[in-house]
């Protein structure tokens, strides 16, 4: 059963499992198409395997690199995005110190999201597991870092805008507590910000 599409992928459900299947690009030269879809559905699977069993990540089933699909474990649980608001304060304050955590815990094994929001996290049996690693790489340096942080920021503004800073607050001190580094982080990630923020300045 498709349970979601997106422009990278198209999402199917059978029985406890999730099928990845990447999508082609009809504008894209076929043989450059073939080899990038290859080489992402790869990767993805490889940094799940390297993060699982640090952090809450789906478990990797099979990889068909024929097809260009993923089968992992279905994550069966609350999709942050739809459901962070109707939490109370207690409750969000809680799952705010697991997102930092998990995210500091990823970190460490130098694997960058790409795409931290809230869309790509799940609340099951108080644990928060992090999915959709489709824009993630490995990098070892402290700006891929920070520009996570940035992202997750910008997405807690946007889409829980009502205790955003809370939150943000919240999730970093959990953050700096397990993250190595964190000191180097936080100082590149106000250089991050100031980027954002004259960025803006300068489309306006």
């Amino acid at each position: 059963m498709e349970i979601g599409r997106g422009a990278e992928a198209v999402l199917i459900k059978e029985g406890n499992s999730l099928i990845k299947k990447r999508l082609s690009k009809g504008y894209r030269i076929k043989e450059i198409d073939s080899r990038l879809l290859k080489t992402r559905t790869k990767q993805e699977a490889r940094l799940l395997e390297r993060v699982h069993g640090r952090i809450k990540v789906p478990k990797i089933l099979y990889v068909n690199n024929e097809e260009n699909t993923i089968a992992m474990e279905f994550i069966d649980g609350k999709k942050l995005a739809d459901y962070f608001d109707s939490f109370n304060r207690k409750e969000q304050e809680k799952i705010c110190k697991l997102i930092g955590k998990e995210i500091a815990l990823m970190h460490n094994e130098d694997v960058i999201h790409g795409d931290l929001t809230t869309s790509n996290m799940i609340l099951k049996n108080e644990n928060v597991y992090l999915i959709d690693f489709g824009l993630g790489y490995v990098d070892d340096k402290i700006e891929p870092r920070a520009v996570d942080l940035h992202l997750l920021t910008q997405a807690f503004e946007s889409k829980h805008y009502k205790f955003f800073k809370e939150s943000i607050e919240i999730i970093f001190e959990e953050y700096k507590k397990h993250v190595k580094d964190a000191k180097k982080i936080f100082e590149r990630l106000e250089k991050v910000e100031k980027r954002g923020r004259y960025k803006i300045k300068k489309e306006a």
